[in-house]
Order: structure tokens, then sequence, then C-alpha cells
């Protein structure tokens, strides 16, 4: 599969809800941050230094059985347009798309499995499954991370482990993380101290796509703050832990919400898909506001007009570099609120 067809292809596995927990946590991600032994970290390295990474990095994905299905795409050889499709694909970072040179992303065909190469650190192994699967999520990403082991000499240092550019992935350079949506922690003003509190338990609450961004459609993202003193598997289980008592809440809100105003949360339901049915002109954030009232309908079986899976795969190719994309050409805001407006209706009354 060619990098036109996986940004071509407006559905990723992740947006599945047929997996653990996906009425409140959308997707799981692993991220293995890794650096070749005597080069440079990104930041610091010269241009030959960054094209011998990315040289050693596809020898490895075409010469190691295992690794042949990825599909490898020089950033440098896509637009700038290409490239933030990626990134709001959950693909690479809003930082790896910002530039092209010596940069490569590695990509599986169901977008489960992405590898960054000389973003941060050079690669970033990441793996990224519908629902509450950071077990699963590991595993995926630990078997990706030996196969490239077996072709590349990394810096590991055998007192603190991985020797990353960033101190807070020294150790394990793991971070996971989880996509949860919270409307009804949100609806009854309670989402700030719950987030607050998970702040204090080593857990950090950061935006839709991750570090430097904000919350979004009642979306939150939860990934663990420090890699070094834990194994894998105590990361991992702390997260899940802490997550799966932010589902306990958000569902035991949804219940009361339920109980307590259930006309006034109908109506908010049912205006807010009136909405996105019916506007002429939508704005991203209206847009990702109303999709997250109409997806708490559907969770809580306040509206059968549209599936869960729909409402995932409008979150992303809603936002602007996908927008453009679609339409083919370069769009203004007031056009590309217009085209968000038509493909809204356009996928909501296709059911």
């Amino acid at each position: 599969m060619a990098l036109k067809d996986i940004i071509g292809r407006t559905y990723s596995a992740w947006m599945s809800t047929n997996a653990p927990h996906t009425d409140v946590a959308l997707s799981s991600r692993i991220r293995l941050a890794r650096n070749l032994g005597d080069i440079p970290f990104p930041w610091y390295a010269s241009s030959p230094d960054l094209a011998k990474v990315a040289g050693e990095v596809e020898k490895a994905v075409r010469e190691v059985q295992g690794l042949g299905g990825l599909e490898i795409a020089r950033l440098s050889e896509a637009s700038v347009l290409e490239r933030q499709i990626l990134a709001e694909k959950h693909l690479i970072s809003p930082q790896h798309a910002k530039e092209g040179e010596n940069r490569l992303a590695i990509i599986a065909a169901d977008e489960s499995i992405s590898v960054m190469v000389n973003e941060e650190d050079h690669l970033r192994i990441q793996t990224l499954l519908p629902g509450l699967q950071l077990t699963e999520a590991y595993e995926l990403a630990d078997n990706i991370d030996d196969l490239f082991e077996t072709k590349l000499n990394y810096a590991f240092d055998e007192r603190i482990g991985y020797i990353t550019a960033c101190p807070t992935n020294v150790g394990t350079g793991l971070r996971a993380s989880i996509m949860v949506h919270l409307p009804a922690l949100a609806i009854a003003g309670q989402a700030k101290t719950v987030l607050s509190t998970v702040s204090n338990l080593g857990i950090a609450v950061r935006g839709l796509y991750g570090e430097g961004t904000e919350a979004s459609g009642n979306m939150f993202q939860l990934s663990n703050q420090v890699s070094l003193g834990r194994s894998e598997h105590e990361l991992i289980d702390n997260l899940c832990a802490v997550t799966m008592q932010i589902i306990e809440q958000e569902r035991a809100t949804r219940k009361k919400l339920l109980y307590e105003m259930r006309m006034k949360l109908e109506d908010r339901v049912q205006r807010a898909y009136g909405i996105l049915r019916h506007a002429r002109l939508i704005t991203s954030q209206e847009a990702l506001r109303l999709l997250s009232d109409v997806k708490l309908g559907v969770e809580m079986r306040l509206i059968s007009e549209v599936c869960g899976e729909t409402l995932n795969e409008l979150m992303v190719i809603t936002q602007p570099a996908y927008l453009q994309k679609l339409a083919g050409e370069e769009l203004n805001p007031t056009q590309r609120d217009i085209r968000r407006a038509e493909l809204i209706r356009e996928r909501l009354s296709a059911k």
C-alpha cells in the first residue's frame, strides 16, 4: 500500500468500536523512543547523520522478515498538506509533520503501526489500537522493536536503560497513552477536578494530538509522565488502573444525568445531531463539540441514526488538511467551514 492509499483512506483501525470499553476509551497507544548508538540525537545531528539513520532504518525494514509489510514513506516526497494529514490521522506527530528532509514515516496497511524516523529521537515506534488495549498495543510494539534491534545498534545503558533525547523518556523509553471521551463529566462540571486528581498520580493529561495541544470535543489523552525506574508492565498496569477508575466515573455520571435530566440530555443530543445534519457552515471546533454530544447520545442509546465508527471517522476527516485533500484544492477558512458542513451532512445521510 502506497502513501497515497494511506492518505486517501478515511477509515483507520483505531476507529473501530468493536473493542473493550470504547464507550469511553477511544484508543490505546504505545510509543517506544529509541536512538542509534554513536549518532547525535536529531536536534543536534547534521544532515548526513540523519541521512545515515534513515538509511539504516530503511535497510532494516527491507531486510528483516516481519517488517516487510510496512510501507516506507519519505516525508521529503510528501507535500506539506499530506504530512499534515498523517498527523491528523495520528500516524505522525505535528512536530514530525513540520519538516521532511531525512525523515521517514513507516506505516502498516491497517495503520495500527507507525514508526517516525528522525523526530525528537531517531526512532519512535508507535502502535495504535481501538478501545482500552494497552497490553495488546505494547506486545505489538515490543515485537516491532525486537525486529528492528536485530539490525540496529540501539543507544542503551545497562544501568539506566534506553538513552533518549528527553530525560522523561530515559529508561524504558515507553510512553503509554489512552484517549478518553468524557462528555458527561464535562456536562456535570467534574472533568477538571477528576483530571487534576489524575495528574497527582503520575499521569499526564494532554489534548487530542498529544503534547502541546488543547483538549477538544471532551477528548483527553492520558499518559505516563516518566519511564525511568519502573518496568513497562508496571507503567501500563498503573495507567490502565487509573483509566478504569475514570471510565467508571464517566459511566456513573452518564447514568446520573440520564436519571436526573433525561429530557435536557435528549434535547442536547438531538439538537447537536440536527445541527450536524443541516448546518451550512461549521468550524472544526464546533464540529468536534457537536460530534462529542452525538457520540454521547449513541453510547447512551438516545440516538440510533448514526454509529460510533462514523463519528470517530468524522472527527479526523473534518480537520483542515484532510478537508482540503478531499476537496482537491486549497481552501480558505470560510470555504473549509462550508466543505466541512457538506461532508458531515453527506456522511450522516449515508447511513
